[in-house]
């Protein structure tokens, strides 16, 4: 116990050594760097004037909701199904979701309606189902996919339950990816669910392999197609994190007759998105070996981010029982766990010490997590000089509130 009255002190005394420094360091979303949006500064004049596809269209004038046909053919390399699948929109992946609840909520009914949410899970899912007032139910998340068990049983037993969140590759936070078996699993799914079921499948990650050789996932509409489940899935992506963060494209990926109600409620608030950006995406990625180089460019520059990050906590958590993390292959986070029911403290204390981080509970409904022990960690927009100090920070505060914790109880 002297020992740990020690190690206490040092770790004060270090905290306070921080609070001084006055640090303004963020570590809360995962956005990408200035160097990784510079990969896609070509954008910028990249159309030279030529505004025509290939039929003669011309982009800058209004029409076609669902999309430029070269820019539907691009979303359909990155998320692996048919461009007639596919609807192109704006900048963000988030509004054509919220958008397709929204237009899905006419059929369900607005009262009483639940969607599952595997978690450690995205907050912004979450957020929607709070602005529509569906209420969640949490299910666990494993090392190979969510709880499949506990999903079944609960929309076989429960018709209000109509929809559920996944983010199947290097998923958010805890960077897995869903195993073969319960992709099939998912696309089975409906057959035991509620009519009108939706498998929201937001494939955010799909292209952001931190290794050469990433994980693979199995494709979940072929799987649908041939469990004549298609009509209750929707798949979705964005160009987000590849080119501009605030300026990309976004995908929707549905069957067909999906696609055809769902362009039917947009025509009211919509003629058509921004198709000349649509263009500029197309002129610059080209193709499925134009996005795979481009990403290969977004790897040099975020994996030593990671790898430092992993350092960090591997030096000064490993072996003392405060903490266990994800080593992720691909995605934007990692998920931290610490041992103690600390991850609110340990998050203020940073906070104190100018080091911000994604709230505790954010990566549960409600903001709730119910052993306060999960954090998200997003590595890749401060620089390497930021982020180590950011890390020294954090594991310091790691450690000093569990040790703190340990001592009080």
């Amino acid at each position: 116990m002297t020992h740990k009255r020690e190690r206490q002190s040092e770790l004060q005394a270090r905290y306070d050594s921080y609070i001084d420094a006055g640090l303004k360091l963020d570590l809360t979303r995962g956005k990408p760097a200035a160097e990784q949006l510079d990969l896609s500064n070509e954008l910028d004049g990249i159309l030279g004037g030529f505004y025509l596809l290939q039929d003669g269209t011309d982009v800058r004038n209004y029409g076609g909701i669902l999309g430029i046909p070269e820019a539907r053919q691009l979303g359909a390399d990155i998320l692996n199904v048919q461009a007639n699948q596919i609807m192109v929109g704006g900048n963000s992946s988030l509004t054509l979701v919220y958008q397709f609840v929204n237009h899905k909520l006419k059929s369900w009914g607005e009262a009483g309606i639940k969607f599952l949410c595997p978690v450690p899970g995205y907050d912004r899912h979450f957020t929607i189902c709070e602005q529509f007032g569906i209420e969640m139910i949490p299910v666990p998340l494993h090392s190979e996919g969510p709880d499949m068990d506990t999903i079944e049983n609960l929309v076989a037993t429960d018709l209000t339950i109509k929809g559920i969140w996944c983010v199947p590759k290097y998923s958010n936070p805890t960077g897995q990816t869903y195993s073969n078996d319960i992709v099939n699993r998912f696309a089975r799914l409906p057959q035991i669910a509620s009519q009108d079921f939706q498998i929201f499948w937001d494939n955010a990650y799909v292209v952001h392999d931190l290794v050469e050789s990433g994980d693979k996932l199995a494709n979940l509409f072929e799987a649908a197609e041939k469990a004549e489940t298609a009509d209750s899935i929707v798949i979705l992506g964005s160009t987000s994190k590849i080119t501009f963060a605030g300026a990309g494209i976004s995908f929707l990926a549905a069957s067909e007759a999906q696609l055809k109600d769902f362009e039917g409620y947009l025509s009211a608030q919509t003629i058509g998105f921004d198709k000349v950006n649509q263009l500029r995406h197309v002129r610059f990625l080209k193709d499925n070996d134009g996005i795979r180089a481009h990403m290969a460019r977004h790897r040099t520059i975020i994996k030593p981010k990671f790898d430092l990050v992993l350092k960090k906590l591997e030096d000064n958590l490993a072996g003392k029982d405060i903490a266990t993390w994800t080593s992720p292959k691909g995605g934007y986070f990692i998920s931290l766990d610490t041992d103690r029911s600390i991850a609110s403290e340990v998050i203020a204390m940073a906070g104190t010490a100018g080091v911000k981080l994604t709230p505790a509970g954010a990566t549960y409904p409600y903001g709730n997590d119910p052993e306060n022990r999960n954090i998200r960690i997003a590595p890749t927009y401060p620089t390497i000089d930021e982020l180590s100090q950011a890390m020294d920070v954090f594991v310091t505060c790691a450690e000093l509130a569990s040790t703190n914790d340990e001592l009080d109880n």
